[in-house]
């Protein structure tokens, strides 16, 4: 059986192709202005016999598709389960939302916290720190890594954090500097929320910002534990979700 599962975050879409349990393709594409029109554009070509959407667009397509939808944290934490059996807290810090899922040793989803209200420690704080400063978003882990010291950032709201950041540069502040300490910021606020969710055990990091070296090396240090990344971590919704596709379409 040929299974897909499309994630439609706000900053990128991926499509995940499982056959017989084993992933064979993956795909991704930038959000855009045209969700829909972009994911039409993901799947085309595409062969399976069942798909299932999550992700902040997942009520549009199953509209233009007629296909079946998944919570994103059901997604996360069966994509989590699959590449790490053993871990049971998940932290998945997408584009505009952070979460931490707590599961049971069943895989089973048993508790989980989530900030949607605002882009706050998100991948979309991260990229709009980095534009402020004048770097790329590809490489702001590796110059928040360059500090000697941090400067310490008083707001986590994006709009207040961006003015802040403006005055420092103003001031002649060193830019890898502020940016070690936004990404601190960062850390702090993921570690608090994994320390009220689930405090023990290694942690499963998934989502785009999982692939910021400072992010992982720091998260480590605050919390004490083992930070386990999958392949592509910004998949793992997808992945979760061609998964969760076919033990649906056996039952």
């Amino acid at each position: 059986m040929i299974s897909a599962g499309i994630d439609i975050g706000s900053r990128s879409i991926e499509i995940v192709i499982v056959d017989n349990g084993i992933i064979r393709e993956t795909r991704k594409t930038d959000t855009g202005f045209d969700p829909i029109g972009q994911a039409r554009k993901l799947i085309d070509g595409l062969k399976y016999d069942a798909i299932l959407a999550t992700g902040y667009g997942r009520n549009l397509f199953e509209i233009e598709q007629d296909a079946a939808t998944i919570t994103e944290i059901k997604a996360h934490a069966r994509g989590a389960a699959y590449f790490f059996p053993q871990a049971l807290p998940v932290l998945d810090i997408g584009g505009q939302d952070s979460k931490v899922i707590k599961l049971n040793t069943s895989g089973k989803v048993v508790r989980f916290e989530m900030n949607d209200r605002c882009a706050a420690g998100t991948g979309k704080f991260l990229e709009i720190m980095a534009k402020t400063l004048g770097f790329s978003i590809e490489t702001f882990g590796e110059n928040a890594m360059a500090a000697k010291k941090d400067l310490n950032i008083s707001s986590m709201c994006t709009v207040f954090a961006e003015s802040e950041v403006t005055s420092l540069v103003a001031k002649g502040e060193n830019p890898d500097e502020i940016a070690r300490g936004l990404h601190l910021a960062v850390v702090k606020r993921a570690a608090s929320m994994l320390r009220r969710v689930s405090p023990d055990g290694p942690v499963v990091f998934t989502g785009g910002v999982a692939n910021n070296p400072f992010i992982v090396k720091f998260l480590a240090l605050e919390t004490q534990r083992e930070i386990l990344i999958p392949q592509n971590p910004e998949m793992n919704g997808a992945v979760g979700a061609a998964f969760l596709a076919t033990e649906n379409k056996r039952k």
